[in-house]
């Protein structure tokens, strides 16, 4: 191995040291400069939120730790500081692991063509994604719009791992002129929402192992019904280390395959990886059709009747809306930065078919506030339940919140953990305390509008006023 030769691994959504094919081409070159670059500038439009930033900061910590210290932080331009760092620093080669945002695939390829011109070896690999979203289309060459075939294609293909070095290996570049120190990012934000959150979660690779371990021990062999019912620890809980890249796709399909092997749970683990490939499913979407962040994929959409109302959006964003299902999820949310994935489709459909409010403005919500705020998940999502989307849940898929609620939290185990001023409540007024008795609530110390909010929508009315504006588009069509 040349000693003189130095090669930058420029770290984005993969904060980990397992599986990850950047690393390995830089530690395989000579001497390594690990970077991360909270980059402001060219994601203008989407600035991470408030849930990201605190989640990145730990993670950043616990990556910096496992490299002895050496992880460089830098704010900016990364054409410019990256230029910067192989003019002064005699770097012959620049590594990353690909990303697919539209404003990622832009800036990247500015980077490359830069630093090709200045005479460096510039190389990116797949790791955040199990195959490119060029490397599942359909036979015409065009891009999937239905999840289904998608699948099917997806999973003929084998999918590979990069497999672990020896990290103790790792020739780490310290240069005393540039910044280790974390703090430079100004990512902390530390206040009363984030100070819950390290009980809640333990960021980094090591936790996103350590979670995959419980879900292998503990979820997954109640997956294929249990993730239906959120008091259930039947849900992975993976997404966020996923999106931050603390655990590649790749090796959690790996694993869960194996251990679902031995443990006779192939039924159970194909149901997961659904989800999996519906995370890569959304990438593709993003990545060949950018504009579904703030455009109706269906543009018959277009002419929906959306209404403003700051009061309703506030109390939908405080857990205030009077349905306890929907009430439990924001204020779980809130204070952990995660919710449930059936009850966010309760939510959503909430938002946008009882409400009537734009999914836009769920979605940026969701951003700011979700630890696992991923761009294409986030957005595909949000258009699937508005029927906005490609594939999209049919419009009159309403989600009633009260008969939700009592399908899968029927002793109301979920609502009571997150709502403490119901937990008096008897079992049959739970689910939708304004149709009680109002004497019957109070004879368990419930005054509604005191303790608890009354519905701020009835669910019938909002239900035939969405589907009368859906039927309105028809006709404009």
């Amino acid at each position: 191995m040349a000693t003189n030769r130095r090669a930058i691994i420029w770290f984005r959504q993969d904060l980990r040291l397992k599986d990850n094919p950047a690393l390995a081409a830089a530690a395989s070159i000579g001497e390594v400069l690990p970077i991360y670059i909270l980059d402001e500038k060219n994601n203008a439009d989407f600035q991470i939120g408030r849930a990201s930033r605190w989640w990145l900061n730990h993670s950043l910590q616990s990556l910096n730790k496992s490299l002895q210290g050496a992880l460089c932080a830098f704010r900016g331009d990364p054409i410019e500081i990256i230029e910067n760092l192989v003019s002064t620093h005699q770097i012959s080669n620049v590594f990353w692991n690909r990303s697919y945002e539209p404003w990622q695939v832009e800036r990247d390829t500015a980077i490359k063509s830069s630093l090709q011109n200045m005479g460096t070896n510039v190389e990116s690999f797949k790791g955040s994604v199990i195959h490119e979203p060029w490397e599942v289309l359909k036979p015409d060459g065009q891009p999937y719009r239905v999840f289904t075939p998608f699948y099917k294609q997806h999973r003929i293909k084998a999918i590979q791992q990069t497999g672990d070095f020896d990290i103790n290996s790792l020739r780490l570049v310290r240069p005393n002129q540039l910044n280790t120190d974390l703090k430079c990012l100004d990512l902390s934000g530390e206040n009363d929402w984030s100070k819950n959150m390290l009980s809640e979660w333990t960021p980094g690779e090591k936790g996103g192992e350590k979670a995959l371990e419980l879900f292998l021990n503990q979820g997954l062999f109640q997956y294929k019904l249990g993730r239906d019912f959120p008091e259930k620890n039947a849900v992975s809980r993976l997404s966020p280390f996923l999106h931050f890249g603390e655990l590649s796709p790749s090796r959690v399909w790996n694993e869960v395959n194996n251990y679902a092997i031995s443990e006779n749970l192939e039924s159970q683990a194909e149901h997961f990886y659904r989800e999996l490939v519906w995370r890569e499913f959304s990438r593709s979407l993003l990545y060949y059709f950018p504009e579904l962040t703030v455009k109706n994929i269906n543009r018959r959409f277009d002419a929906f009747p959306w209404r403003e109302s700051s009061m309703l959006l506030s109390k939908w964003q405080d857990g205030e809306t009077g349905y306890p299902l929907i009430d439990a999820g924001m204020r779980q949310l809130s204070q952990t930065g995660y919710m449930h994935n059936r009850v966010r489709m309760i939510t959503a459909s909430f938002l946008v078919k009882n409400l009537l409010l734009d999914w836009r403005i769920g979605a940026e919500w969701f951003w700011d506030s979700l630890v696992d705020a991923d761009l294409a998940n986030n957005y595909c999502s949000w258009q699937w339940v508005a029927g906005s989307g490609v594939d999209a849940a049919p419009y009159f898929r309403i989600f009633n919140p009260v008969t939700q609620s009592k399908k899968f939290d029927s002793e109301a185990k979920y609502i009571k953990k997150w709502i403490h001023e119901l937990v008096p409540c008897p079992n049959k007024y739970i689910h939708d305390p304004s149709s009680a008795p109002s004497k019957d609530l109070q004879h368990h110390g419930i005054k509604l509008d005191k303790d608890y909010p009354s519905a701020i929508i009835d669910l019938k009315t909002t239900r035939e006023a969405a589907l009368t504006a859906y039927k309105s588009l028809k006709v404009i069509s």
